[in-house]
């Protein structure tokens, strides 16, 4: 037996946490730190880990473990009643901030790479470009909002419903690529299976809602934790497996039908334990070790800025639009928008379940990458300055 991925793991392990410390100190997100991790350790870097063999196997199940783990913890950290409190706002919102990257990215791929969009492979590759800027990860507006005090006002509370409609939309429309990907697929076919997938995930809600009181007796113990984890599995396996629907998607709903229950708190912190210690870092390691920067030439370079300015300026404008038409202020809407710039892991998870289905070449994992650190990095520098209060900039002046 190969004993290698232990060293692996362990070296894995170390890096993306001293790196992740390192980018905290510098004001970053550790998820920053974690993927830069896998880059020096990887091909573009000190080469020290590959994706090769038993033991490049074992990181990639390793990672598909954490990816499901990190949408199960965001399913089960929704907050259903932000949602309902501004619900047509955050829908309006989320909608728009949606549609505008999905647009933006596709035709972005279309010119970079003179795609002809007649060629069904083409087409959908350039169209999950877009799925991939539709992501939000709100975790890092939060944490910006938190800290200045304005997380519970209009703006705050917009920007978290809009996040989480976006990542139930973003869903959505992933499992639908994910579907086209065979050309044989009937598309009628396609939307009813989508149909009945949907279906039975409300019979499972209700059925969960209806057993909210028995489920709570078994708050703060183990089994309530090891049952809801295997129910995730379960769901994600059924998603994939039966329906031909991202696992992805299947994790996310199983937390989101738990996240209401008195044992969500409980849950999340027992299965955030594993999920923070082995599988999150070996998942975004994994990331950064299918980066390979000898394949950035110029044009590919022009492509990763053009990218970027994209994946900012379409959450700006479209949730800005989505947000005045919902009758917020510009300056309103423009820091609705801005606080949904951040892409985060959401995007890299979108990503990683891409370049399994074949709709996201290697090539594109580096820019794709720096788009995702990009945007992470700047969200909160961009945030603070829209939402600095111009009477208090003034006092402290004089």
């Amino acid at each position: 037996m190969d004993y290698t991925f232990i060293l692996f793991l362990a070296i894995i392990l170390i890096a993306t946490k001293v790196l992740g410390i390192f980018s905290r100190k510098i004001n970053m997100p550790a998820v920053v730190g974690a993927l830069m991790a896998g880059i020096i350790l990887g091909p573009s870097g000190m080469r020290l880990i590959t994706l090769e063999g038993d033991t490049g196997t074992f990181i990639e199940y390793a990672a598909d473990i954490g990816v499901i783990m990190l949408m199960f913890e965001a399913g089960l950290g929704t907050n259903i009643k932000d949602l309902k409190d501004n619900a047509v706002s955050s829908f309006v919102t989320a909608f728009a901030g949606v549609l505008f990257p999905l647009i933006g990215g596709t035709i972005v791929y279309v010119f970079c790479f003179k795609a002809d969009l007649s060629d069904y492979s083409q087409f959908l590759n350039a169209l999950f470009l877009g799925v991939i800027l539709t992501a939000t990860s709100v975790s890092i507006t939060v944490e910006t909002l938190n800290e200045m005090g304005k997380l519970k006002g209009k703006v705050g509370t917009t920007i978290l419903g809009a996040a989480i409609i976006d990542d139930i939309l973003g869903m959505v429309i992933l499992t639908i690529i994910t579907s086209l990907k065979d050309p044989n697929v009937n598309i009628l076919t396609m939307l009813f299976k989508l149909l009945i997938y949907f279906v039975g995930l409300g019979g499972i809600a209700i059925i969960f809602s209806k057993a909210k009181k028995i489920i709570e007796k078994h708050n703060r113990q183990r089994r309530t934790a090891i049952l809801a984890l295997a129910f995730c599995f379960l769901l994600a396996y059924i998603s994939e497996v039966i329906f031909g629907i991202a696992d992805i998607t299947g994790a996310y709903f199983a937390g989101l039908m738990l996240c209401t229950m008195n044992v969500e708190s409980y849950i999340e912190r027992r299965t955030s334990i594993a999920s923070y210690l082995i599988f999150s870092p070996i998942f975004f390691a994994s990331i950064g070790l299918k980066v390979k920067v000898s394949k950035i030439d110029t044009n590919i370079l022009i492509f990763t800025l053009v990218l970027l300015a994209v994946a900012i300026g379409s959450k700006v404008i479209g949730c800005g639009i989505g947000a005045k038409l919902c009758g917020n202020s510009y300056k309103e809407a423009l820091q609705i928008g801005v606080g949904m710039i951040s892409r985060g892991e959401v995007a890299l998870i979108v990503a990683q379940k891409g370049n399994q289905c074949k709709l996201v070449d290697e090539v594109l994992f580096a820019p794709i990458v720096i788009v995702v650190i990009g945007t992470t990095v700047l969200a909160p520098i961009f945030l603070k300055l829209v939402m600095q209060d111009r009477k208090q900039n003034k006092l402290k002046t004089e």
